[in-house]
């Protein structure tokens, strides 16, 4: 990885020479803050953060809790309004978005992949998949979707009959099959073991290569990083430090 100073890290990222740096902006975050209102007290949960991602890249964000990183992926995905700045996706501003509107990006454009799956217990794979394939007017087939997480012939049960592995799986399918420009993922592999964590790192890899999603990780294990293309590294609701990755490795060679 090659490290950049956080003070010059945004503005040297632009007039960086290579593949993955001359990929279109996706989402430009300018001056964003998030603050919340607990009582009496005001929790500065993201301070003034500017930040480019990038079409078709992998991201990964990794930080204690606390330092912001579910917060900036909450503003990401349109969960959130920022308090300050401005966020521009695909040059639309989506800070001044009402809540209408948020709600058709989060429709159209998101797909979330989230710790605990949240899938529905009383419906089966397919119908779990299913759902999320009425939300928008151009789908993928629920079949192909599930034959893409390797989880056809399992179309049919239900999440408790299934493993932690397929469940989540099964919510990557879900996320899959609305064709999202943004694959948000908060901590995907943190309820699953080594083998099946990897192997849930190697699906979010194909589908970036084979869908030209952009991916987004939340992550508190910092060996996942080493598959990104970008690495935001954040503390005490800011980022302190920008990696770009030259050489990402494959999800199979990761240890941790």
């Amino acid at each position: 990885m090659v490290l950049y100073n956080i003070k010059t890290a945004y503005s040297r990222a632009a007039c960086l020479k290579g593949k993955r740096m001359e990929k279109p902006v996706l989402m430009r975050l300018e001056n964003v803050s998030k603050q919340y209102q607990m009582g009496e007290v005001v929790v500065e949960a993201l301070k003034e953060t500017s930040l480019n991602i990038y079409e078709g890249e992998i991201l990964v964000i990794v930080g204690p809790s606390g330092s912001g990183k579910s917060t900036l992926l909450n503003l990401v995905g349109g969960m959130d309004k920022p308090s300050s700045g401005q966020i521009f996706f695909n040059g639309k501003e989506l800070s001044l978005a009402s809540d209408q509107d948020l709600t058709m990006y989060r429709r159209q454009e998101i797909g979330f992949v989230f710790q605990f799956y949240n899938l529905i217990p009383d419906l089966t794979a397919a119908e779990n998949v299913a759902l999320a394939a009425e939300l928008v007017e151009e789908s993928l087939m629920i079949d192909d979707a599930l034959h893409g997480v390797g989880l056809l012939e399992r179309s049919q049960h239900f999440p408790a009959q299934l493993s932690g592995g397929e469940q989540q799986r099964v919510s990557i399918a879900r996320a899959l099959v609305k064709k999202p420009r943004f694959l948000l993922c908060d901590e995907p592999t943190g309820a699953l073991d080594y083998q099946t964590g990897k192997s849930i790192l190697g699906l979010l890899d194909r589908v970036k290569r084979e869908l030209g999603s952009t991916v987004v990780i939340v992550t508190h294990n910092t060996a996942i990083a080493a598959m990104a293309e970008r690495v935001i590294r954040m503390r005490s609701g800011e980022i302190i430090e920008i990696l770009v990755n030259e050489n990402p490795l494959p999800p199979e060679r990761i240890e941790w």
